[in-house]
């Protein structure tokens, strides 16, 4: 009876969202109101899409949110590179995500929202656009949309995934729910050992490892934005604070003060639209700054620079001479641990970098970086001036050490090839005519 109840468990699930589904026109309607969404392209949610679907072979990729769709880019480039025949679709869950890649994308890469996962927009969604291989990246199991997906044939891939205990106790509840989503994956390619084993405990067949997030090149720039911005920073030192959360940035200011050379420091958050409360903060404490997404420019008085936008984070680490990991020193400063972020990001343009402790969503590449010595590890914001001055002193040092992380970064890039050779198989027969062209 166990395997019966079990598979009752996932039926259940999906006459549950049928008999809901009714009810997401509003719901998404109120997210919309709140910013949410996008109200000119809400229908995509529902499984209406937003454009024609081109003749011929069409291959999906769907990410959730800024990471997991960011590293879905060299996948991206690779597929248009080895097979100009098909089109390529990207999905992804978030209004952020979709800013960003509007402007990084390349032309003919066409992007909707993904479905919610109700069996009406799903079954929309794929028998619009009827793909031959759907590729999700650290994706969140969607019953009805893999299930649906498989049932239409679809060739599926889990790529660069990653799985806390958490959910995998959460799984190990429906261990046949778990068992049956995870057989419909043709390939299973976790992103590390641990993640691997818990996806093998509940019943998936491994068939490799890949990060996707340690492949890609640098992130790109504006080059005519760089060259106002170093113009008017002269010959100060910059350090940046990249990707910082509630809380950092107040402190990475208050310690990077210390410093006894005058600076340019400029602060990227996470999340822009919290500019507003930084600005509060800074202001609180007597420090003048200028906001980007304000229209406040950055010239040669100004030493403190909020870059409150979207898609500009090459831009401003080919800025800098150092550059601090924000989202790593929440624990440090009595706040709920973030993970910290990709710390590859300053070291493929060569830059020397600092992180906190709190970097275990990176943790395998952060022990690579160290042990290369292409970044250090600051136990609090009050150790940054003592990791930071003598880089800024000595740019012979600084430059050492960023070539260092460059180097790993490389190493560390493999990862696609690995993701193409196993989904090769997989791929559609390349039609003649249109590879030709």
């Amino acid at each position: 009876m166990r395997p019966v109840f079990q598979g009752l468990a996932l039926r259940a699930y999906r006459l549950a969202t049928r008999l809901l589904e009714p009810l997401a026109p509003r719901l998404l309607d109120a997210r919309v109101k709140q910013g949410k969404e996008d109200a000119r392209r809400v229908d995509e949610r529902l499984g209406v899409a937003g454009v024609a679907r081109p003749d011929g072979d069409l291959i999906w990729l769907h990410g959730v949110s800024v990471g997991e769709t960011l590293s879905l880019l060299p996948v991206v480039e690779r597929a248009r590179a080895a097979r100009p025949d098909l089109t390529v679709l990207v999905t992804s869950g978030t209004l952020t995500s979709a800013q960003i890649l509007s402007q990084r994308l390349p032309p003919g890469v066409i992007h909707q929202f993904a479905p919610i996962d109700g069996p009406v927009a799903t079954g929309s969604f794929l028998d619009h656009w009827r793909p031959s291989l759907g590729i999700f990246v650290e994706s969140e199991l969607w019953p009805n949309l893999i299930l649906a997906a498989r049932e239409r044939g679809i060739r599926l891939v889990l790529a660069s995934a990653r799985i806390t205990q958490k959910t995998a106790d959460g799984w190990a509840r429906f261990p046949a729910a778990a068992r049956q989503l995870l057989g419909a994956f043709d390939r299973i390619l976790p992103q590390d050992g641990a993640s691997a084993g818990r996806l093998q405990g509940l019943g998936g067949r491994i068939d490799g490892e890949v990060n996707l997030k340690l492949a890609g090149g640098p992130l790109p720039h504006d080059a005519a934005a760089f060259t106002t911005l170093s113009a008017a920073i002269g010959d100060r030192p910059v350090v940046v604070a990249a990707s910082t959360h509630e809380g950092e940035e107040i402190a990475l200011v208050r310690a990077l003060d210390r410093l006894a050379d005058r600076l340019c420091l400029i602060i990227v958050p996470r999340h822009p639209e919290r500019a507003t409360t930084i600005g509060q903060a800074l202001t609180r404490d007597g420090y003048a700054h200028s906001l980007r997404s304000q229209g406040q420019p950055l010239t040669g008085e100004t030493d403190l620079y909020v870059a409150d936008t979207l898609g500009e984070m090459g831009l401003f680490l080919r800025l800098a001479d150092v550059v601090v990991m924000g989202g790593s020193f929440g624990p440090a400063l009595g706040l709920d641990p973030v993970g910290g972020h990709n710390p590859l990001e300053p070291a493929r343009l060569g830059k020397p970098a600092v992180t906190g402790s709190d970097c275990s969503n990176w943790a395998s590449v952060t022990q690579a970086l160290v042990q290369a010595g292409g970044l250090a590890v600051a136990a609090s914001p009050a150790d940054l001036p003592g990791l930071i001055a003598p880089l800024l002193a000595d740019p012979a040092l600084a430059r050492a050490m960023g070539e260092r992380g460059r180097r790993a970064a490389v190493e560390a890039a493999s990862g696609l090839d690995v993701l193409w050779t196993a989904i090769t198989p997989l791929l559609p027969a390349a039609s003649a005519r249109k590879a030709g062209r």
